[in-house]
């Protein structure tokens, strides 16, 4: 048996207001740009670096994403699937059964519902998750391949992207 970690999350705040781009393309807010730096540099601090990130291929994931990584203190392997944006939590249940052996912490970056509905399977808790919030859940598992069938998930943290800086 092993400790494997997952942290789900949101994309960080993306607004519809002023955009013209197709869902898909829809951007970061000057917020949201500011949200992944801050749950990356948390996550560190925590002690929770992903060895790998599954992240939906939308355009606000993808900036998400950038801007965590800032913070990461090593590089940090990321893949972009479409799944993820078409098919959410059931994508995700699939790719989690197929994560390296190898791997102990493991991302899940994408969208609501589906973000807030895998957390509920995987803890029996339903967890409201605001733009880049992350969920930090771990079982001890033989495989990834027994994710889907362990039970619940100890649920071990919920990281919210705080409050930006007041301005002088």
């Amino acid at each position: 048996m092993r400790l494997r970690r997952l942290i789900v999350m949101r994309h960080a705040e993306s607004p519809w207001e002023g955009v013209e781009a197709p869902d898909h393309e829809r951007p970061l807010g000057v917020v949201g740009r500011e949200q992944g730096p801050r749950v990356g540099a948390t996550l560190v601090e925590k002690g929770r670096l992903p060895e790998i990130v599954l992240s939906s291929d939308a355009q606000r994931t993808r900036e998400t994403f950038a801007g965590l990584s800032e913070a990461f203190v090593t590089k940090v392997e990321v893949r972009f699937l479409s799944s993820f944006y078409q098919f959410g939590q059931a994508a995700a249940e699939d790719e989690m059964l197929m994560l390296p052996e190898t791997v102990s912490c493991a991302l899940l970056l994408g969208h609501n519902p589906g973000w807030e509905h895998l957390v509920e399977a995987l803890t029996g808790k339903a967890i409201a998750m605001e733009p880049a919030t992350a969920v930090v859940v771990s079982q001890e598992l033989n495989s990834w391949r027994d994710a889907a069938s362990a039970g619940q998930w100890e649920l071990e943290d919920v990281i919210l992207p705080g409050l930006p800086p007041a301005e002088d």
